[in-house]
């Protein structure tokens, strides 16, 4: 087995509410120096909520990336403890969408960019749906909802109108679970 990384020192370079950026000395295996720098952020829930054959789906500006953009429910963490992650998928899935789901399971667990994130993804279907309103953050004041067609769904990630990693590979799980 391939030795391991070392890491011989660690410093904080910058800190937000949403995360933290590390920056640590390092030594690799064949005991060259170098340096990693790691995106520190908490685990989040994407949700899949599916009723009737239609799947949920929001479009919120995505700053970083400088464009409006469709995707499933996610949200994290954020200072207000450690809720259980179906509590949080549940949580998030009202937030944004304003639905309220009588059955909600994990499906599957994802890193989304382990070569320089901690960030981990919870992954949940929600089904036997009621809308009961949204409750959206601040941040989230230009968010919209809409449920389409699974087979629509299908065809914006062929399209290329859906590109987020966490929706497609959300989609993965329920494809490989026979839920859609």
């Amino acid at each position: 087995m391939p030795g391991e990384f070392k890491t011989l020192s660690s410093r904080i370079v910058h800190e937000d509410r949403w995360m933290r950026l590390r920056l640590d000395a390092i030594e690799r295996p064949s005991g060259a120096p170098g340096s990693y720098t790691v995106v520190e952020k908490p685990d989040f829930a994407v949700i899949a909520a599916i009723d009737g054959g239609m799947i949920h789906l929001v479009e919120q500006y995505r700053y970083p990336v400088g464009g409006r953009y469709w995707e499933l429910p996610q949200g994290s963490w954020s200072g207000e403890g450690m809720l259980a992650a179906e509590e949080l998928a549940a949580r998030e899935l009202r937030e944004e969408t304003g639905l309220v789901a009588r059955a909600i399971r994990r499906i599957g667990f994802i890193h989304t960019a382990y070569g320089y994130s901690t960030q981990g993804c919870h992954i949940f279907h929600a089904t036997e749906l009621e809308h009961v309103g949204q409750a959206l953050d601040a941040e989230e004041e230009d968010l919209v909802t809409r449920a389409v067609a699974v087979a629509d769904f299908a065809a914006m990630i062929r399209a290329g109108t859906i590109t987020d990693a966490t929706t497609i590979a959300a989609f993965a799980h329920l494809q490989l679970h026979d839920l859609v």
